[in-house]
């Protein structure tokens, strides 16, 4: 029985130091402009939004309403509505996320992300710090970067006439 207790125990202390480390390990120990309580982010967000923005989860490919939007205008976090890249910059990547080769200036941010055993880049908000995706080097001209986006966690913002 105690054996039991401590398998238990250890299986759900591991899940909970996973789940931590990957709740904030792009925005850990940073300050940003805009920032919440773990309990107001989850006010403020659907429950998919808060994994994908405060837990770095990912969206399923080929999901989001903003993977064939084609106006012109800009894609802002929606966490702060922090203008992020602009759809002169959007390009389909066959991936099934939205995809972009530039943010705007001073948008994002970008940290190192070890997870699941794969060396990757994580973008994050630069006002909320909220994770948006990851940022891969297999983009088109100019750049050669591929923005790999989550789009539940971005709001399209239509260009005015």
């Amino acid at each position: 029985m105690l054996n039991r207790r401590l398998l238990l125990m250890t299986t759900v202390f591991g899940a909970l130091a996973v789940r931590a480390s990957l709740a904030g390990k792009a925005i850990a120990g940073e300050t940003f402009a805009v920032m919440h309580t773990e309990d107001e982010w989850r006010k403020l967000l659907t429950p998919d939004q808060f994994v994908i923005l405060r837990q770095a989860g990912t969206e399923n490919p080929f999901t989001s309403a903003l993977l064939h939007e084609e106006r012109k205008g800009t894609f802002a976090c929606v966490g702060c509505d922090q203008k992020l890249f602009s759809s002169a910059t959007k390009f389909d990547s066959g991936t099934g996320w939205p995809s972009f080769w530039a943010p705007l200036d001073h948008a994002v941010g970008t940290t190192n992300d070890t997870t699941f055993g794969m060396a990757r880049t994580a973008v994050h908000c630069g006002r909320c710090g909220g994770h948006l995706g990851h940022v891969f080097d297999d983009g088109p001209k100019p750049t050669g970067l591929r923005y790999c986006m989550n789009g539940l966690v971005m709001t399209f913002h239509p260009a005015s006439a």
